[in-house]
């Protein structure tokens, strides 16, 4: 039995975008919102949202969905660590696998159901979506490496030295599909990605 827990960051102050990421409209709803769906349309048992910018006001966007927790980080401004360690507390103690992504990293629940499947599948201690030769996201690790995703810290490049660590036993899941490195940090890339965004999921 597989069980999926998520870590969804969306605490930043989003300063390079110059507006709240997880507000951005995003194919018919926001960014935030169809992050939460697609994880649970792609069978991810339990999300945990790390907030802090703005809290109040993208809880209650949350409340009352199945299967959604949230949890402020007060720290989010010294760095996306501090929030990956804080959603990281919350998950949940019978998952078998951790999936981690940002908000500004808008993923259909057809590629994380594929991830996800992948990883079943393999037996591996971590995986995550390529295209071409570049890495991307979702990047989904072993629960048994829970104890040392919490101990990451900025200084050594956060969950990077974790895969660096077991790339021997990581899946590099081919996918042509350039929306895994799918990274909305400034006005123009929102702009051109919505300028190539299709409406199906």
């Amino acid at each position: 039995m597989h069980d999926v827990s998520a870590v969804l960051l969306a605490a930043g102050e989003s300063t390079r975008m110059g507006r709240q990421k997880a507000l951005l409209p995003w194919r018919g709803t926001t960014l935030l919102d169809y992050q939460v769906s697609g994880l649970l349309e792609a069978g991810v048992s339990k999300i945990v949202t790390v907030l802090g910018y703005r809290a109040e006001t993208l809880r209650s966007s949350l409340q009352g969905i199945p299967g959604v927790v949230t949890v402020l980080n007060l720290r989010y401004r010294t760095g996306k660590v501090s929030s990956i360690r804080a959603g990281l507390r919350q998950v949940s103690s019978e998952s078998t696998a951790i999936l981690v992504i940002s908000v500004d990293q808008p993923r259909s629940a057809l590629l994380i159901r594929r991830t996800i499947q992948a990883h079943n599948e393999q037996g591996v201690l971590i995986t995550y979506p390529v295209y071409g030769d570049r890495g991307g996201h979702p990047i989904i690790f072993s629960a048994t490496l829970l104890p040392e995703m919490v101990r990451i810290r900025e200084s050594r490049y956060g969950l990077r030295e974790v895969v660096e660590r077991h790339r021997k036993r990581a899946l590099r899941l081919e996918i042509g599909d350039p929306d895994v490195l799918l990274d909305l940090n400034r006005p123009d890339d929102y702009q051109r990605a919505i300028s190539h965004s299709v409406p199906a999921r």
